[in-house]
């Protein structure tokens, strides 16, 4: 179904009045809404609607058995969507991260429909920390839920100029404002258990929950296909480029010496060669193409330009993509997860 798209483009990151009113308005009326948030661009919808919500699955081109993120502006929206009262360690949790790219999973209430759930008897929540975002919730007077607006299997988007290209007349509205600041989707904490358990890193680390909560644990379901995911990304292939991509893990010299010795042997076959690395590390290449995503020494800054960096090194119409690892820790944890996702697994140690 083709749809007429109204873009909005934000002044400096703010929305006219009468705009978001038209966002909120589309919602109530079970229509779609690519909004700007601190993590990535989201395609929303009326979460307590079976039509609304198969019109996200639609515009993605996603399975309907891989759950939704449902996004709050309130405390008496979480209510109104789980089964049991807030516990402790859930107001700790929120008292600390929401706003914020924290995704928690309840038990639901009968008010969620099986679709937004794909059918399980949890429910994904998070309160974005975005004024676009939180002011469409607020005024649409309804929890949307939205996964990331990009093609299912393609590089989630974090610049407006993303979701345009990508998916103007596949939605009725688009907010096309800032860049997002943290650039990588929600941490998912699974709240629903004895234990708090990790079910996708993101812009919250493992370290930073265990703050709050003590014992964390990681579910085996980020490094092993599950039949039934419980959260966004544990199903399907994510993140993926056209070429084949390769990632290099070792020393900055060795990883360097593997991927030039790669790069050389590709390009000798004759293939369009690309190279995905630090901008402390790009001199180190050979290639002609060389896209770098931050600082070696700034994590923050990586997370925020990975999915950017993943679509510009896309368009380059490359045969075989080589990428530095980096390293696996705080935030880094959630940067090669999706980096992994991007290469299939494909990641080579010297």
């Amino acid at each position: 179904m083709e749809f007429k798209t109204h873009v909005y483009y934000m002044r400096d990151g703010v929305p006219e009045e009468k705009h978001i009113e038209v966002g909120a308005k589309t919602i109530r009326a079970g229509g779609t809404v690519i909004f700007p948030t601190e993590t990535v661009y989201g395609l929303g919808a009326d979460a307590l609607s079976d039509e609304a919500a198969a019109k996200i699955y639609a515009a993605k081109g996603r399975p309907s058995d891989n759950p939704l993120i449902v996004h709050i502006s309130s405390i008496d929206m979480l209510v109104y969507l789980i089964q049991e009262p807030i516990s402790e360690p859930v107001k700790r949790l929120i008292e600390k991260f929401w706003p914020g790219p924290l995704t928690m999973i309840f038990k639901k209430s009968g008010n969620v429909p099986d679709s937004v759930t794909a059918g399980l008897d949890t429910v994904a929540v998070r309160m974005p920390d975005h004024e676009i975002a939180f002011e469409l919730i607020k005024k649409s007077g309804r929890p949307i839920a939205a996964p990331s607006a990009n093609r299912s299997g393609k590089p989630s988007p974090t610049r407006g100029n993303h979701v345009v290209s990508e998916m103007v007349g596949r939605v009725d509205v688009i907010f096309c404002g800032d860049d997002s600041r943290v650039g990588l989707e929600s941490t998912v904490l699974d709240m629903s258990g004895e234990i708090p358990t990790i079910l996708r890193p993101g812009g919250v680390t493992k370290e930073q929950l265990e703050e709050v909560l003590g014992a964390v644990r990681v579910d085996r379901g980020l490094t092993e296909e599950k039949e039934t995911p419980k959260a966004p990304g544990m199903k399907y292939a994510h993140y993926a480029p056209d070429a084949p991509m390769y990632i290099v893990k070792g020393s900055v010299e060795n990883a360097a010496r593997k991927i030039n010795e790669l790069a050389k042997a590709a390009e000798a076959e004759g293939k369009k060669v690309g190279v995905l690395a630090t901008s402390t590390n790009g001199h180190l290449y050979d290639t002609d193409i060389v896209i770098g995503f931050g600082k070696s020494d700034d994590l923050e800054e990586i997370g925020s330009n990975i999915f950017h960096a993943l679509r510009e090194i896309d368009s380059m119409r490359l045969d075989v993509i080589f990428a530095e690892a980096v390293d696996e820790k705080g935030i880094g944890v959630a940067i090669m997860n999706r980096m992994k996702k991007a290469a299939a697994n494909r990641i080579i140690e010297v």
